[in-house]
């Protein structure tokens, strides 16, 4: 896909130089200040239940936080916002579906990093070493919230079909990254570039994993990242 095509795909609410932090703090977020995504302005019931949709969200992630995505229940959510069950189901069928809303934002936040980096002028290994590990600042920023993202599966493609479409962008704009290596001589030739795409992919993903919840034990994820960034650039070399 060319990138002019990538960026079209991309959400439009990306813009550049925006950390994962501030894009996941949803309290200081609007309700699409009156208009939808395309932009259009919202009629006044529209724009009660952006409100109260974006309410839902940030009173969950606020409880995710305080007191843990397993101790959280619907019946907590509903009563800060003086809300009934009922009205919380017509706009997410579960909890785990307002994570998903998160997870979806954390991929769109990825390939915004990604995106960054494919304009730069650094080597492949200085753009893959900054970009994860500028992610892994901003994970352990909010691990309370990160740790309810990795127990509810809200960016796994496989137990969230959803995220398979910004999942996708991720490793083809990441694929992008090392083509532009490969054309350098910095990245082998000998595996194909999405499968080298992928396995980067699944490296961070696993170590975040295993750090939101200490597996194998407690650790310090930067190191785990940067660790995980040497060893892939040391099996893609040419």
């Amino acid at each position: 896909m060319p990138r002019k095509e990538l960026r079209n795909a991309l959400p439009s609410s990306m813009n550049k130089g925006s950390q994962v932090r501030a894009a996941l703090s949803f309290a200081a977020r609007p309700a699409q200040r009156g208009r939808s995504q395309t932009g259009e302005k919202l009629g006044l019931r529209e724009r009660k239940k952006a409100r109260l949709r974006q309410q839902i969200i940030d009173t969950s992630v606020r409880l995710f936080r305080k007191r843990g995505y397993e101790n959280t229940r619907v019946e907590d959510i509903v009563q800060l916002l003086e809300i009934s069950e009922p009205t919380f189901f017509r706009y997410f069928p579960s909890k785990d579906a307002v994570l998903r809303e998160v997870g979806r934002l954390g991929f769109r936040c990825m390939n915004e990093h990604l995106e960054s980096e494919l304009s730069s002028h650094a080597s492949t290994g200085e753009r893959l070493s900054r970009l994860y590990e500028d992610m892994a600042r901003e994970v352990v920023s909010d691990r309370p919230l990160w740790r309810a993202i990795v127990l509810s599966g809200a960016m796994d493609p496989v137990r969230s079909p959803e995220m398979r479409r910004v999942e996708e962008i991720a490793c083809t704009l990441l694929t992008e990254i090392l083509k532009e290596g490969q054309k350098r001589g910095e990245i082998t030739r000998v595996f194909p570039l999405p499968h080298l795409a992928q396995f980067m992919q699944a490296l961070y993903r696993t170590t975040v994993r295993h750090w939101a919840v200490d597996l194998p034990a407690p650790h310090n994820l930067g190191e785990r990242v940067r660790s995980a960034v040497r060893f892939f650039l040391e099996g893609a070399k040419p």
